[in-house]
């Protein structure tokens, strides 16, 4: 499996999923700019994975 690490298209559905908080909001929208910022999106991102998958299996 390859990842791209440039793809930020999740950031922007996940922002439409559910409500935020603005530094979390801030880090999906502007970028990371330090070694917490990366913990913390990658923390949002495990998170928006979990909700799709919760969102498929209720399409199904």
């Amino acid at each position: 499996m390859s990842t791209k690490w440039d793809d930020t298209s999740w950031q922007k559905e996940f922002l439409e999923i559910k409500a935020h908080s603005p530094s979390d909001a801030k880090l999906l929208i502007g970028g990371v700019k330090g070694l917490k910022g990366g913990w913390r999106l990658g923390v949002l991102h495990v998170e928006y994975e979990r909700l799709k998958k919760i969102q498929e299996q209720q399409k199904q």
